[in-house]
Parts: structure tokens; sequence; C-alpha cells
């Protein structure tokens, strides 16, 4: 591992000095989690489109092993020698990153903090409220279950802030409808292939299973392989608004998502950096609204990420 870390932070070493050579390019160094979740892809892309409108570059950060804690300090370290203008942070643990964090601070290299919050100073946080969104996805299904039905419930990381209050947000919908019986909960750490082993797994156990609880897309559609796989049923929920996702609503064999837009805290966090770099006015946080996307709205999300414009700033700042 120590020789992996090694190369990929060499890489990005000729890569930020090479892209440094510009006079008055400014070099925004974005940390995100892993490259197997399509919404960090989503994340990355909306950063790209920023930077580029305003004549910076985004360099990427990203663990070659997903949320890897070792990788992402490793990289911090990196960037404390390159000293870019700003950063934007996704930490892959919000506990064992908060003194890497503190180096940054420390080093007098402004940062934006995005999507998991974190002790540490920042020019500004932006995210979505986690635990409302658990909270309205869980209420969405349990109001189609009409309050009754046996449910399995997929975590994701237990050391990402995200699924702590995802899961809050689930404790809270379990408490107001007592009809839901939760057969059992498994990690799937955002993973499709975690979570197609917890699915089946669950269906081994448990000849009915009425519904699926997935703290996102990506488990969902690993809960949904498996269950094809085994020729059953059941209705299925996430988190994210994943284009694969959202195509699987199209068809019906997901039910619904809820919209925490990676693409957009992307952009906005970028758009937040760039205006920090130009002496512009930023809110303490930025908080995006998210938005349930089932078989009534589906369509405004079909349409792929990198085709899709960033929003303007008053549009997220209102």
């Amino acid at each position: 591992m120590r020789y992996l870390v090694t190369a990929v932070l060499t890489g990005l070493a000729v890569l930020f000095a090479h892209h440094a050579e510009a006079a008055d390019e400014k070099i925004i160094a974005v940390f995100t989690k892993n490259s197997t979740n399509p919404a960090y892809d989503a994340f990355r892309l909306g950063a790209d489109q920023i930077a580029q409108a305003n004549g910076a570059k985004a360099v990427h950060y990203v663990p070659k092993k997903p949320d890897n804690i070792d990788e992402q300090k490793a990289m911090v370290e990196q960037v404390l020698k390159d000293k870019p203008d700003i950063v934007i942070f996704i930490p892959v643990d919000d506990v064992a990153m908060i003194d890497s964090v503190k180096k940054l601070n420390d080093a007098k290299i402004p940062v934006v903090l995005a999507s998991n919050p974190l002790p540490g100073s920042f020019v500004t946080y932006v995210g979505a409220d986690d635990y409302e969104i658990g909270y309205r996805q869980a209420r969405y299904l349990f109001d189609k279950l009409g309050g009754k039905g046996k449910i399995v419930v997929i975590e994701g990381v237990p050391a990402a802030p995200t699924n702590r209050e995802r899961l809050r947000g689930y404790k809270r919908a379990f408490a107001e409808y007592p009809g839901i019986q939760v057969l059992g909960s498994g990690l799937g750490n955002y993973q499709q292939p975690d979570a197609k082993r917890v699915m089946q797994k669950f269906l081994a156990e448990h000849p009915q299973i009425d519904a699926v609880l997935s703290a996102n897309d990506g488990m969902a559609l690993g809960a949904l392989e498996a269950l094809k796989e085994a020729n059953r049923t059941s209705i299925v929920v996430g988190i994210n608004g994943i284009l694969p996702a959202v195509k699987e609503i199209e068809t019906g064999a997901i039910l619904a998502t809820v919209d925490f837009n990676m693409f957009k805290i992307g952009c906005t966090a970028t758009r937040a950096a760039v205006r920090y770099l130009k002496h512009e006015p930023l809110p303490e946080k930025v908080m995006l609204p998210a938005e349930v996307i089932d078989k009534t709205n589906y369509k405004a999300w079909l349409t792929p990420v990198n085709e899709r414009a960033c929003p303007q700033w008053a549009e997220v700042t209102q």
C-alpha cells in the first residue's frame, strides 16, 4: 500500500506542478472519498465545470481504495507541500481526518468543507441535511406501505456522518410507524457489491421482505441485483438521485430516491471557493434542499450529469 500511495502522490505532484506554471491559474485541490460511487464522479464533474469557467484548475485527490483514511491523510500531506490556492474537502472519516484538517488550517490554506461536517476552520460548508433526508425517505416508503410491512435496512459506511444522520432520521420515522417491522440491518458501505451481498443474506434468511430502505442509490442497485437473481420482488428506495437509479425508477424497479445532489454540491462548493479567492462574501454554510424523486417527476433527472449545467449562486443561496 505504501508504494501505491507514493506512486499516486508522485503523479499528483507532477500534475500539480505542471498546471501551476500558468501564471494566473488558481489551483483548487478537490478531495473526494472514492472513485466507485457515481455520486462522487458527479461532484468532480461539477467542480471541474465551475473551475474551468472561472479560469481555475481543479486537481482531484481520490483514494485508490474507497474511503481509505491513510491514503487521504497522505494526500493532505502532499497538498501541504504543494500549497494550492484553496482546498475543497470531503473527509473519508469525520473523526480520523480532524488532525489533517488542523494541519491545513495551521498552514493557512483555506478550506471549503463539503458533504460531511467535521470540526475545524472553514470558509464555508456546503451540504444537505442528512437527518431530514433519511426521515423523508423513510416516511415516503412507510406511507407507500400503508404504515405496515416487513423491511430491511442497508446502511452506508459506519464512520460517515451522512450515514449516521440518515439512520437517525430512520429511527425517528420508525417511532412514528409502529406497524413497520425491521427484519434486519446490514452494512453496505455505500458500495453496490457490498449491498448485493448483504441483500443476498437477507433473502436467504427471510421468505418475505416487503421493502428495502437503502442509505444510498448504489446500495439500492446492489439490492436490486440480488432481488433479480433470486427471482424475488420488493419495494426499493435509495438516496442520491444518480442516473442509473433514476432509470430504474422509470422502469418501476425502484420506487424512489431522494435528491442528495452531489453534482450541485460540487458546483456550489467550487463556486464558494472561487468567490473566496475573489474576496466575495460567503455565508457560514449553504444547505441544498432535497427532493423525493419518483414516477411523478423523474424525467428531470434523466439528463446525464456531464450534460447538466451548474446552478447559479443565487439559486442555491436564496
